[in-house]
């Protein structure tokens, strides 16, 4: 697969693997056994940035996700680059199947959030650690001093920050300069396209979450789909209602027509779109099943001109679509 840099000198897969749905909001948890085996499965086929964080787990084992993905890399950890996250944790008793997120980024918290992860992930150091989200209880300094610190340690290698803010960005890098914001994106989610230029300004990476808004633009889902009401965050998302899925035909034929032209899937265009857009922009698709992750992989192979990307967003600026999932409620500790 081809290779981008984030920040100066961390090479990664254009496509990286989040490995989030193999135990967390996708439906019931894969058997661990699969999940490590597809870990690497994606390595073999040139994945080498995997995506997990603290958090992502079940009621029964909160972290499980790190144990997996650490397991998964162990026989290659030096050739592959490992991505988590600090600084949330779900509220599991608030009745819902997509759980409010309850952010906490005490320095104290940090420290022991990332000591945790280096334990699971069964490595001395993270590649790229990232805020979760952003505590408005703590400043941006506080928070960018203890990465400082990390990364003079060794524990970490670079940082960076979740569904970042200009403000919050500008100032956290002040302080301690930060490699990558990881937001979602896709192209029923492009609000953080106004953060572009400060990126490019302070020579900020995008790695990008939720890149086909949470399978829809695979076109693989039916106004009928029916999702885990207990496991599956689809079962409440706004685009996937049976009159969403009417009003986003418009969006799913031009994506039909690009995958035709250009002898791929509406789920590759979706990738190539952001790809070829800007050289900073790395993906995050997961799935579960082998025959996705090869066609993810793929969508590094697919060229979209200058002309074809803007020609793709003045026909999204144009085109009216439905609500699509924003994130989890954040609420106070």
């Amino acid at each position: 697969m081809q290779t981008r840099i984030l920040g100066k000198d961390m090479t990664v897969s254009a496509v990286g693997l989040g490995c989030m749905g193999f135990s967390h909001a996708y439906g019931a948890p894969t058997e661990d056994k699969e999940a490590i085996q597809m870990i690497r499965e994606a390595f073999e086929m040139g994945y080498t940035m995997f995506d997990t964080a603290e958090c992502y787990g079940t009621a029964d084992d909160p972290h499980v996700n790190e144990r997996l993905v650490g397991e998964a890399v162990k026989p290659f950890r030096d050739k592959v680059q490992l991505v988590s996250k600090f600084g949330i944790h779900f509220d599991l008793n608030d009745g819902k199947v997509n759980h409010d997120l309850i952010s906490d980024a005490r320095p104290e918290v940090i420290r022991a959030s990332v000591e945790g992860s280096l334990k699971r992930l069964q490595t001395d150091h993270i590649d790229l650690y990232f805020q979760h989200r952003i505590d408005p209880a703590v400043e941006p300094k506080t928070v960018a001093e203890v990465m400082a610190d990390l990364i003079r340690e060794g524990k970490i290698l670079h940082w960076g920050i979740s569904e970042a803010t200009a403000t919050y960005l500008q100032r956290a890098h002040a302080v301690c300069p930060v490699t990558a914001v990881e937001n979602r994106y896709s192209m029923m989610a492009r609000q953080y396209e106004a953060l572009f230029p400060l990126l490019e300004e302070l020579q900020v990476e995008l790695v990008a979450f939720s890149t086909m808004a949470n399978g829809f633009l695979t076109g693989k889902y039916g106004k009928d789909a029916v999702f885990d009401k207990q496991y599956d965050y689809r079962s409440s998302m706004p685009q996937f209602r049976e009159e969403s899925y009417e009003k986003n035909q418009e969006l799913l034929s031009l994506l039909n027509r690009m995958a035709e032209e250009k002898n791929g899937t509406p789920a590759q265009i979706s990738m190539a779109w952001m790809l070829c857009k800007k050289p900073y922009i790395v993906p995050i698709p997961g799935t579960r099943k082998l025959e996705r992750l090869r066609e993810n992989a793929g969508a590094a192979d697919i060229v979209l001109t200058q002309d074809e990307v803007l020609a793709l967003d003045q026909a999204l600026d144009a085109m009216e679509m439905s609500e699509v999932f924003g994130g989890s409620k954040i609420v106070s500790r």
